[in-house]
């Protein structure tokens, strides 16, 4: 599967929270969603683990390494601090702006 997003490209992660409409199994924390990183790099595809924890057919989605300025997330650190995070491609909207 071709990545959507190339590296270095900014990225918003999406705000929705799934799991309180219907019973799901979610790998994005929710510190995250709704902010803004950018894209370190693609680590190749792989089964969506939201569909295997339940025992469903699972599509393959990309995965990445998607790098967050530490300070916004947490409200603490130092200028430069950074947070990685595995994210699934449809979790990700290419960044306006």
């Amino acid at each position: 599967m071709t990545p959507r997003f190339a590296t270095g490209t900014r990225v918003r992660v999406k705000a929705a929270r799934p799991e309180t409409l219907m019973r799901l199994h979610l790998r994005t924390p929710h510190y995250v969603r709704g902010r803004q990183g950018t894209v370190l790099r693609a680590l190749g595809s792989f089964p969506n683990p939201e569909d295997l924890a339940f025992n469903r057919p699972a599509p393959v989605k990309v995965l990445y390494h998607v790098l967050f300025d530490q300070q916004p997330v947490w409200n603490e650190g130092q200028a430069g601090d950074t947070l990685l995070v595995e994210l699934f491609e449809h979790w990700l909207d290419p960044e306006e702006g």
